[in-house]
């Protein structure tokens, strides 16, 4: 389907994404003609749903390298990280109660984080370079004897930082530490394989790669170590007892399509990303007072986050939402006031993060609509400094 004329440019993938066309039509069966519920074992819907879901589980954990018995579907990545973190805490409580991660993570990290500090537990949270990656000096210096479990972003949503992830889970798995890790702007994007990044949990979620929004994953390792998980959700025992609630066949087998799709595209994708969003910065980085934020290479391929001196961050996003879809920060706390927390922890003053912008380019952009982007910013840009400048 084409786009809307009449629409902005969608530019906010690290918000959400389509459900790709693909997935809709493996979804749409299982609204009306295979409506069963999977724990009905006694009759042939039950079965069918049944079936259905073992098949996208195999999907899901041969696209990370993990066996069919890790897969725990959630409503998302934010209960996959609570699950993780809270289940942890509580499960690993008599061996320690110290927790590492990033000042960089996702609210969905950092807000279970708090609260398990609100419960005695002790958080470090890391700082991160200028350029938002971990420094793993000070990564090692942090691990204490009581450390259970580190948890750190494959993929930054915000700034999209790619973490040295293998060499975070070959230090926690030389030191007994449990390692989770957010993968859910990382999944589609970049290979991710659990055993050869040593990772113990890892949260995913299908609204981020063209599946349908409300259904996510917790890998959890079962070998080498076992991890163990106290549940967060009670009554039914459903998934192997970590997370009760009936299964949604419909958002599952979508979920597992758009993975499937994703890494079938993830290459050709990739290369197609990467060179429209240097396109882009190649003809804002013109512009005196545009600051790249994260490292230049070391990120997501659609990703771009600049941050504007001079102008005010409220009037940049008014000035281009005729023109192009996107957001200065998080979705989740985009509505907030204060400036990115991502952005403060590189060091941006609050005024540069504050003014900042997150490109997520995606499948349905073009070159075309890249430069009208760049040309409008650019003339917002120009055009808010010159108010600035008669006031």
């Amino acid at each position: 389907m084409s786009p809307d004329r009449h629409l902005p440019i969608y530019l906010d993938r690290h918000a959400t994404t389509p459900v790709d066309p693909r997935v809709l039509a493996t979804m749409l069966p299982y609204f009306t003609e295979h409506f069963g519920n999977p724990t009905s074992t006694t009759h042939q819907y039950g079965w069918a749903a049944e079936a259905a879901i073992t098949g996208a589980r195999e999907t899901i954990a041969a696209a990370i390298g993990a066996s069919t018995e890790e897969i725990v579907f959630t409503s998302g990545a934010t209960e996959a990280n609570n699950l993780a973190l809270k289940g942890v805490a509580e499960a690993y409580f008599s061996k320690g109660q110290h927790i590492i991660t990033l000042q960089t993570e996702h609210n969905a990290v950092l807000d279970p984080c708090q609260y398990l500090e609100s419960l005695g537990f002790i958080v470090t949270y890391l700082p991160v370079e200028s350029d938002g990656l971990v420094n793993l000096d000070l990564f090692k210096k942090a691990i204490r004897p009581d450390t259970i479990l580190v948890s750190i972003m494959a993929a930054n949503n915000e700034i999209g930082v790619l973490q040295p992830i293998a060499e975070i889970g070959k230090i926690c798995r030389e030191n007994g530490i449990l390692f989770h890790t957010d993968a859910a702007q990382a999944i589609g994007q970049i290979p991710l394989d659990v055993e050869r990044l040593n990772i113990d949990l890892m949260s995913l979620t299908a609204h981020k790669v063209y599946g349908p929004k409300g259904i996510g994953a917790l890998y959890v390792r079962r070998r080498d170590p076992r991890v163990k998980l106290s549940p967060q959700l009670h009554g039914g025992g459903h998934e192997r007892g970590m997370r009760s609630g009936t299964l949604y066949p419909p958002q599952i087998v979508g979920f597992a399509k758009a993975v499937e799709i994703a890494l079938v595209e993830m290459e050709m994708e990739k290369a197609r990303l990467t060179e429209l969003r240097d396109r882009l910065w190649s003809q804002l980085s013109q512009v005196e007072g545009i600051y790249l934020n994260g490292h230049p290479t070391q990120r997501l391929p659609g990703n771009l986050n600049i941050s504007v001196a001079g102008v005010d961050g409220n009037a940049l996003l008014l000035g281009l939402r005729p023109t192009v879809a996107l957001s200065s920060g998080a979705a989740c706390s985009s509505a907030k006031i204060e400036p990115s927390h991502v952005l403060k922890a590189l060091g941006r003053s609050e005024s540069l993060a504050y003014a900042a912008l997150r490109f997520g380019i995606g499948h349905n952009n073009t070159v075309e609509q890249i430069d009208r982007v760049a040309m409008a910013t650019i003339e917002t840009i120009q055009s808010l400094r010159k108010l600035a400048l008669r006031s």
